[in-house]
């Protein structure tokens, strides 16, 4: 068995931070953050070894009021965002594959402070809502929001949530990153066959949890969960070009330096 203590980073950055310098040798991530760490000019040591969710929750959502119902839409409009250059980027992104130039919206940095800036009409979409939490928080607030997925308006599907380990931490104890790949493994397959039964167990372990924003939350989760721990050289490779070529990270970056099947060796 493996004993896992599990630590709360704060900042999203924070658990790749902490394990490039082996200061945490696991960690949750992002497929995009191990990408630009494997580009930035002081390399930071990272590697994917499996995956918790396999597709972007990452969205650009809107207050069904304003009229949104195409990017052609944001034409005119205030977009918040929360992470830069990242989000920056991805929204440019769309609006250019809708026919927009960044002169025809203006960009107001909201840091996390996502739903209130919506609620208060300060700013007519954002780009950086979970499609599985955010959506179900403005839900609650009595708010009717509608969303668009990334990978479905000209972004690479990417993987969202990824576990990962530094170099050295492979090199010296690569049997343990695999034990708990195979415990994650089954951990999302007993999740997928009897969620009920994992909600219960999330709500044991975390009291004072909102139960109704969790529920739902979980429930819009458990399609996207990985399926497989086979992560695809494809898919690296397609969102590392698409980063390079937007210039969102200095140099090309090989999938093979970014991941590793570890539950296939």
């Amino acid at each position: 068995g493996l004993e896992v203590e599990i630590l709360w980073g704060g900042h999203p950055d924070a658990p790749l931070k902490l394990d490039a310098p082996r200061n945490i040798p696991l960690a949750v991530s992002y497929q995009k953050s191990v990408t630009i760490a494997r580009a930035s000019e002081e390399v930071l040591p990272v590697k994917s070894i499996g995956l918790l969710v396999e597709h972007p929750l990452n969205t650009i959502s809107f207050l069904k009021k304003t009229g949104i119902k195409t990017p052609a839409d944001f034409k005119g409009k205030k977009i918040g965002y929360t992470v830069a250059p990242l989000d920056v980027l991805l929204f440019n992104a769309i609006a250019a594959n809708a026919g927009l130039s960044e002169d025809d919206y203006e960009l107001i940095n909201v840091g996390a402070n996502i739903v209130a800036p919506m609620l208060s009409g300060q700013i007519d979409a954002v780009i950086g809502p979970f499609r599985n939490y955010e959506i179900n928080l403005l839900k609650l607030e009595g708010a009717e929001a509608g969303y668009f997925a990334l990978e479905k308006y000209g972004i690479p599907d990417y993987y969202e949530l990824v576990i990962i380990t530094n170099d050295a931490y492979l090199e010296n104890r690569r049997e343990t990153g695999r034990k708990l790949m195979l415990a994650i493994q089954e951990a999302i397959k007993f999740t997928k066959e009897k969620p009920d039964a994992a909600l219960q167990l999330f709500f044991q372990a975390n009291p004072d949890a909102s139960k109704e924003l969790e529920e739902l939350a979980f429930r819009d989760t458990l399609d996207v969960f990985a399926t497989t721990q086979v992560q695809s050289v494809e898919k690296w490779d397609a969102f590392a070009k698409f980063a390079y070529e937007k210039g969102l990270i200095p140099k090309r970056v090989k999938a093979k330096d970014c991941f590793i099947n570890i539950l296939e060796e």
